[in-house]
C-alpha cells in the first residue's frame, strides 16, 4: 500500500489477503468495528486499542479567538473533540523513521 492514505477498501483488501475472509464479509467486519467505535466516542467513552493507542473525547471550553482575516475578536463556542494517543511502542516506532 505505496498510497498516502489507508482507505476502508484498503483494510478490506489486507483482510482478505491475510485471513481469507470475503471482500464482503472484511469490509462488514470493518464496518462493525467503525461503528462500535463510534458509538462508544458518542457516548464519551474511551476506546484503548493495546499496541496501537487510545481514542477519547475531549470537552473544549467555550473562549474567545481571533479572527484571522479581520482581525475581529469572537466567541468560540464550547464543543468536544475527538482526540487520538498512540502507545509508547507506536510512538517510537513512527519516531525511529
Amino acid at each position: 500500500m505505496s498510497r498516502s492514505n489507508l482507505t476502508r477498501k484498503d483494510l478490506a483488501k489486507t483482510i482478505n489477503e491475510k485471513i481469507g475472509f470475503s471482500q464482503r464479509g472484511a469490509s462488514e467486519l470493518i464496518d462493525t468495528i467503525f461503528y462500535c467505535m463510534r458509538k462508544s466516542l458518542l457516548a464519551e467513552e474511551s476506546v484503548k486499542l493495546v499496541q496501537f493507542g487510545t481514542f477519547s473525547v475531549r470537552k473544549k471550553a467555550l473562549r474567545m479567538g481571533r479572527n484571522p482575516r479581520t482581525g475581529e475578536s469572537m466567541e468560540i463556542s464550547k464543543r468536544s473533540m475527538v482526540t487520538f494517543k498512540p502507545s509508547k511502542g507506536l510512538r517510537e516506532r513512527v519516531n525511529k523513521k
